[in-house]
């Protein structure tokens, strides 16, 4: 498997243990309830509740499989808990400018919990990799699919527990 650690933040834990929980606690079982009483009526092969049903547990099952190992290869790492704090980590807010002065803030999370839209870039994204460490007023480039960009790192913070 992976040798790198699969980071994430308490949130994003609990987001992937609600899942896992709705799946396997609610819908599963009204599922096999309607495969088990589709299955009673007779005919299976032109049954589609049954064939429908089975489908689906089976999409149902492979997605908890995919969620209990993500659960279980999970390093939660609390940012609020980070002590170096003038520095860029795992969790830290930070805000940068590239060469043609426009902002971005971003949020360094876990690789299951990135989401671009929001700002939240994976631990293990290229531009989380080239900022790693660096101090407020450090420069540090990054190799994108566009093209190199340099980005200069203007504040860093973490969340307060």
């Amino acid at each position: 498997m992976n040798d790198r650690p699969n980071y994430i933040t308490p949130q994003g834990y609990a987001r992937l243990r609600a899942e896992y929980d709705a799946l396997f606690a609610v819908e599963r079982p009204r599922l096999v309830e309607t495969i088990s009483w589709a299955a009673g009526n007779g005919d299976r092969s032109e049954n589609g509740d049954y064939i429908y049903g089975r489908k689906r547990l089976r999409e149902i099952d492979r997605t908890l499989n995919r969620l209990s190992k993500k659960m279980k290869a999970a390093k939660v790492v609390d940012p609020a808990r980070q002590e170096d704090r003038g520095r860029v980590f795992f969790g830290a807010t930070i805000t940068i400018v590239d060469e043609d002065d426009r902002e971005k803030i971003l949020t360094l999370v876990g690789d299951d919990e990135a989401d671009a839209g929001k700002g939240l870039v994976g631990w293990n994204a290229p531009i989380a990799r080239a900022l790693r460490g660096a101090g407020v007023g450090d420069v540090r480039r990054v190799e994108l699919p566009a093209g190199p960009r340099e980005y200069e790192i203007l504040t860093i913070s973490y969340p307060t527990n």
